[in-house]
């Protein structure tokens, strides 16, 4: 699991950062009674444990192949992360309603409202310098791409996962800070409760979101064309292939792909030859793409490869 180190580094941030946070906004919500402090509360600790649960997906992720998983465990990485937008879903958005409501149909004035305001300012700041760490890692990954191309792309949940979490935390504390004051200026304590289901829905949407990059990881996507063309590129210039047809790839992790590549060998080949050609392949592979972490070889001809691979282009639409 190389390359991990920047990825680590942002979910250690984010972890310390909410911890301190919930905490605080816990202890706020108990002295004051706002709704919306402890939705906020329970947001820093949901958040805290999915920090967590990432470092053990990671942790997971790592072991190597063995015989019940002889592709490795990388994909362990990706059941985390959709576990993880699960449980903002299920306990952000869903005890933040919950609280909502109860607020709105017995709706309390807060007291010492200032304590929530030192309270969220501080949560900005450091949720703040959460973000800027996980977005400084984000855009290093991304490169040229755009935002959310680059999310959609992307085969490391670990970061935009945070990403999205911290920029959830942001937006909820600017409608906790808005609920709280219209609360106090209008002397409608409902207001309150609304901020509630307002940070409930900012975290439905951001784990519908999470959940639905998470699924199509954990499923299977293939790597990114560069790589598959850079893969035939090399088969291809092996004296014993007359054509590189195609090949087939699916990430079992951020830097682990399996490829299942398609070969027309030359006629007049013995199998020894054939052997020899597949290993001087793999280890060039390894040289230079060593994310290829296991290469299948199918000898084909471009006929048949052709004709499969117009099956499969004619179930993906």
């Amino acid at each position: 699991m190389a390359g991990h180190g920047g990825s680590k580094t942002v979910i250690y941030a984010a972890l310390a950062g909410n911890l301190a946070i919930a905490l605080t906004k816990f202890a706020a919500a108990f002295f004051t009674g706002s709704s919306a402090m402890l939705s906020e509360g329970v947001h820093s600790l949901v958040d805290t444990g999915n920090g967590g649960l990432l470092l053990y997906g990671m942790h997971r992720a790592a072991r190597p192949a063995d015989r019940t998983h002889p592709l490795g465990h990388a994909r362990e990485l990706y059941f985390w992360s959709f576990i993880v937008a699960l449980l903002v879903f299920a306990l952000g958005a869903g005890v933040s309603f919950y609280e909502g409501i109860v607020h709105i149909m017995a709706p309390e004035p807060v007291a010492n409202v200032k304590v929530n305001y030192v309270v969220l300012g501080l949560s900005f700041l450091f949720e703040g310098s959460s973000w800027l760490v996980a977005l400084k890692e984000f855009r290093r990954e991304k490169g040229k791409q755009g935002w959310l191309q680059a999310v959609q792309s992307s085969k490391d949940p670990s970061v935009y996962t945070v990403l999205f979490e911290d920029s959830a935390a942001l937006l909820g504390l600017i409608v906790a800070f808005a609920g709280i004051l219209a609360a106090e200026l209008l002397e409608m304590p409902e207001l309150d409760g609304a901020a509630s289901i307002g940070i409930a829905l900012i975290l439905g949407a951001t784990a519908i979101f999470l959940a639905r990059e998470s699924k199509g990881l954990l499923i299977g996507e293939p790597a990114s064309l560069e790589v598959q063309g850079k893969v035939l590129a090399i088969a291809q210039q092996d004296p014993a292939v007359q054509r590189a047809n195609g090949v087939l790839t699916v990430h079992m992790g951020p830097q682990e792909i399996v490829a299942g590549l398609s070969i027309e060998f030359e006629d007049h080949l013995t199998a020894p030859e054939i052997e020899a050609c597949v290993q001087r392949i793999e280890t060039r592979l390894k040289e230079e793409m060593p994310e290829i972490t296991r290469l299948f070889v199918k000898p084909q001809t471009t006929g048949t490869w052709d004709q499969r691979r117009k099956q499969i282009e004619a179930a993906s639409n």
